[in-house]
């Protein structure tokens, strides 16, 4: 029998250890802080759609996540891969293994987000790729610790394809950019054409950052075809479009489809040459309030409104910060898991999911370019033609190829 003095000091121990409440569990973060890193193009055809603007909606997103996680430091740094694999991949390394990135984002061109991903998958890191595009990325070559936000090529031709060939636009010739993303595109886009019954008549590509597209586009005109598509991004589809202008393509009756395109290559071409374009968009400024609010505050810091992949960048670092607060730690697998778990709600979009092969799904738009009589502003561009459901707008999970996919089936 225990001693009346002792008892009632083991009840009083007791109750204090019921009543007084416990410390939350600090972040178990691997350096005491997260490291976010986004990979682009500062200096080339792609630095105005990222390029600076992709680490300010970073930084943005920090900002509005509060600045820090549970006191502990988020940093954002940024480099330029130069549009070249083994440039990307170099510093991917170096960041992984020496300088303590978590997280590597955005990273357009598709060769260069290819060659990252690989990267990453051997180091069991994490990457969130929003400029890049091929479908790839979530198909044949998926990762286990790969995220695809904001687009990809079977999307834009799904979309844009699937719509001109309903509109009687059945007949199509292709300039190609002559890397891995236009192959990608070309590919997704001739898919998409023949499944909704139209004919591909002439196919030609161009090199990467051409400045003359005379003969490419010489040899579209001649084909005769209702669609000239260009399956090529940033300032070589600007340069495309003008020059196809030139050249009398419209004026001849043939229509212009930018199967990649965003709203600073638009702004760029001005609303004379690009009015009635088509085009395929995970994000436009004027949409919503809340992405009204968003591309204020952008542009006050940028000077342009944000492009779909900028607007990617951000509503994925949310997402990434979100699910590290909630299993305390950065470790890669652990924050994908939880990742894939919530759902993706902000101004980019609402109730997004993370696939097992990577797919951010999320809703597509298709858009067409105002006529001048059409725009009130300078950024007044686009009218809402369709919003396709996400689950209709991406290739379905079954088709991608994805090993993780039929590991999982099995």
């Amino acid at each position: 029998m225990l001693n009346p003095l002792r008892a009632t000091l083991l009840a009083a121990a007791a109750l204090c250890a019921l009543t007084v409440p416990t410390r939350a569990a600090e972040p178990r973060l691997s350096d005491g802080k997260v490291k976010l890193a986004v990979l682009n193009d500062m200096s080339s055809v792609y630095a105005d759609s990222t390029g600076r603007g992709s680490v300010i909606a970073a930084e943005m997103a920090v900002k509005d996540f509060g600045g820090s996680l549970d006191g502990k430091p988020i940093e954002v740094v940024f480099a330029d891969h130069q549009n070249k694999p083994d440039v990307g991949s170099n510093i991917a390394r170096a960041w992984y293994d020496r300088d303590g990135v978590d997280v590597i984002l955005d990273v357009p061109t598709s060769s260069v987000a290819l060659a990252v991903q690989q990267v990453a998958k051997e180091k069991g890191k994490l990457l969130i790729v929003s400029g890049g595009g091929t479908s790839d990325l979530t198909g044949p070559q998926c990762s286990p610790t790969g995220i695809q936000w904001t687009y990809d090529t079977y999307a834009l031709s799904h979309v844009s394809g699937n719509a001109a060939v309903k509109k009687g636009l059945d007949t199509w010739a292709f300039v190609t950019a002559d890397y891995a993303f236009g192959h990608a595109l070309e590919r997704d886009a001739i898919a998409e054409v023949k499944r909704s019954g139209g004919k591909v008549v002439s196919t030609v590509r161009a090199p990467f950052a051409t400045a003359d597209f005379s003969s490419f586009l010489l040899q579209a005109q001649a084909s005769g075809a209702k669609v000239v598509a260009f399956a090529n991004a940033g300032g070589d589809t600007v340069n495309a479009i003008k020059q196809a202008h030139e050249f009398g393509l419209v004026q001849g009756g043939q229509t212009l489809l930018a199967l990649l395109i965003n709203i600073d290559d638009v702004h760029s071409l001005g609303i004379e040459v690009a009015q009635n374009l088509l085009l395929t968009t995970a994000f436009y400024w004027d949409r919503t309030p809340e992405t009204r609010a968003f591309a204020t505050r952008f542009k006050e810091k940028a000077g342009l409104m944000p492009t779909m992949h900028q607007a990617g960048v951000y509503s994925s670092v949310l997402h990434y910060l979100k699910a590290v607060q909630a299993v305390g730690t950065d470790d890669a697998k652990t924050v994908i898991a939880k990742m894939r778990e919530m759902p993706v709600n902000d101004m980019f979009a609402t109730n997004g999911k993370i696939r097992e092969d990577g797919r951010m799904v999320h809703d597509m738009y298709l858009m067409q370019v105002k006529t001048p009589k059409e725009s009130t502003g300078e950024w007044d561009l686009y009218k809402l033609v369709a919003t396709v459901p996400g689950d209709e707008a991406f290739r379905p999970l079954a088709e991608g190829g994805c090993p993780l996919v039929k590991a999982a089936a099995k």
